[in-house]
């Protein structure tokens, strides 16, 4: 199904956007995720008919009352997990592959929720769940820089009538991030480069926006990518989605600390020409990688789900060998 654009993106033309010389040249370390050795520890096919996920309820809403509500939940697979702070999606769920996903794949994930906040009391706000992938618990530890992580996953975007009809982000593919931030002594007011011992945590990733009919009064619908972050912290704007179906979407992580952030129709492994940007989020440059995830967004009024989201084949990558990537 085709969602017709109403406007430009700001005035940028869209291959443009993707292929600008001045881009090109700030992302000189850019590399094609999904290339190099792959961590079969982690990521999922959901091909498994027995999958499941344990909810272990009620879920987490920290971020809202500060309770965790433990035990979180679980996949009985042991790679995935309820986050903490903001609880899980109400499904989980294997499903079958819709139509046009990868050669041979029988299984995917549905996520999808009512309550993203507290259950049963709906704040008529904007939240958001986690669903994330265990990383470092499955390899012992995060991954260093030094080996050039990249994440793919695929995701199928059903069509645009079956999305909430309400403007704002819908859904993300993000990854949980490490620097060391430098310490700040209030004696000198001074920040000092030998103590960078904080751990600083953050999470780039890509967005799916939605401009609703519904709520603009416009004849169209207008999705697009949002890149979450640039060096200030601000979100930039992506690739418009011009159809729905099924798309790759892929982040990889540099050995300057980079992120660099691609995209396309499809369920065809990504390459350069699905390029995005490249960005140093809130000023950070990647030390370590630390789980990657996914968000499910809706209104939480307690009557409109979130759009029914379908993921498959999560997948991570290193370009070098080590530790890690030679564990199995």
């Amino acid at each position: 199904m085709r969602i017709t654009a109403i406007r430009c993106l700001a005035g940028i033309c869209m291959s443009c956007f993707v292929t600008a010389p001045a881009l090109a040249q700030s992302a000189r370390s850019a590399f094609v995720p999904g290339r190099g050795i792959e961590l079969t520890q982690v990521g999922d096919d959901f091909e498994d008919p027995s999958w499941e996920y344990i909810p272990n309820n009620p879920k987490s809403t920290e971020d809202i009352n500060e309770e965790q509500n433990t035990p979180i939940g679980k996949s009985k697979n042991g790679r995935w997990f309820e986050g903490i702070k903001r609880g899980h999606p109400d499904v989980v769920e294997r499903v079958d592959t819709p139509p046009g996903g990868l050669p041979g794949s029988q299984g995917a994930l549905l996520l999808q929720s009512l309550h993203t906040g507290i259950p049963n009391r709906p704040s008529h706000q904007m939240h958001q769940e986690d669903f994330i992938g265990n990383v470092q618990y499955q390899l012992g530890g995060p991954i260093g820089i030094s080996q050039a992580p990249s994440v793919t996953t695929r995701v199928y975007l059903p069509p645009i009538d079956q999305w909430e009809h309400r403007s704002g982000p819908h859904f993300a593919f993000r990854a949980a991030l490490e620097t060391d931030v430098p310490k700040f002594n209030p004696k000198r007011f001074l920040v000092s480069a030998k103590k960078r011992d904080e751990e600083g945590i953050y999470w780039p990733g890509l967005f799916i926006i939605l401009e609703s009919k519904h709520d603009t009064g416009k004849e169209h619908d207008f999705a697009y990518f949002r890149v979450r972050a640039d060096q200030s912290g601000g979100d930039t704007k992506g690739p418009q989605i011009t159809s729905t179906g099924w798309w790759t979407l892929g982040m990889s992580f540099s050995t300057d600390g980079m992120v660099h952030y691609y995209a396309k129709p499809g369920v065809e492994d990504l390459s350069e020409a699905d390029y995005i940007t490249s960005q140093f989020p809130y000023g950070y440059r990647c030390e370590r990688f630390r789980a990657f995830f996914y968000n499910v967004v809706n209104g939480d009024d307690g009557r409109n789900w979130t759009t029914p989201w379908v993921v498959d084949d999560p997948k991570m990558f290193v370009t070098t060998s080590g530790r890690i990537a030679s564990r199995r």
